[in-house]
């Protein structure tokens, strides 16, 4: 009797120290930059199928501007309800030639499925080493979490894309505007010494970016 007790307590130990191991693996990565704490919910009550609805993905976005693309979101922001789900989409457009630009996401991998046009698309993993693919409709590419990646239209046509985030709130951060576009801006000698060329060089495309 004493040894088939000793056995349950250490068969309920061990099935315990599973169970916590689980919860502490589940924790939620960061949503944002920075989280200050707002216990305000959402009355359950007044929870309606609007808060689970979004109908802006199949829109195309606007292409006319310095890169030639658009990026339409679909995350918690427009959505309420994906709150704690751990999941969005984005909708991306380009023009002929238009490219989204080398970027992260700190807190997601995504997966890009091409649905018309085509794209050359990759990543850099933490070695340098460049990762690449042309894609045709139909194809899909995964973009690890927070490694660098971009798309870029190399088809005669428009092209547009679908990617699923794994992050209700994933984050974009642009290379090239963080460093160039930065409020207050990055000095000029750190810039310099980084990219290797002149302050002058670095005030020319800072005021690209103004």
């Amino acid at each position: 009797m004493a040894n088939g007790m000793i056995s349950f307590t250490l068969g309920l130990f061990l099935l315990m120290c599973c169970y916590s191991e689980k919860i502490m693996a589940s924790d939620p990565d960061p949503l944002q930059d920075f989280c200050v704490a707002d216990m305000e919910s959402k009355d359950p009550m007044a929870v309606s199928a609007e808060d689970f609805f979004f109908g802006g993905l199949g829109q195309a976005g606007n292409t006319d501007n310095a890169v030639g693309s658009n990026v339409t979101m679909a995350n918690v922001m427009q959505i309420p309800g994906l709150n704690t789900f751990g999941i969005s989409l984005v909708r991306i457009d380009y023009a002929v030639g238009g490219i989204n630009p080398p970027h992260t996401h700190p807190r997601a991998t995504e997966v890009l499925v091409l649905l018309e046009g085509q794209l050359l698309v990759g990543f850099i993993d933490t070695a340098n080493k460049f990762f690449s693919k042309t894609l045709e409709k139909g194809d899909v590419f995964v973009f690890p979490k927070a490694l660098v990646h971009f798309q870029q239209n190399v088809g005669h046509e428009n092209a547009v894309a679908i990617a699923a985030l794994s992050s209700q709130l994933p984050g974009a951060q642009i290379i090239a505007n963080s460093l160039f576009a930065a409020d207050p801006p990055l000095p000029d000698s750190v810039l310099a010494k980084a990219f290797r060329i002149t302050q002058e060089l670095v005030d020319f495309i800072q005021k690209k970016f103004a």
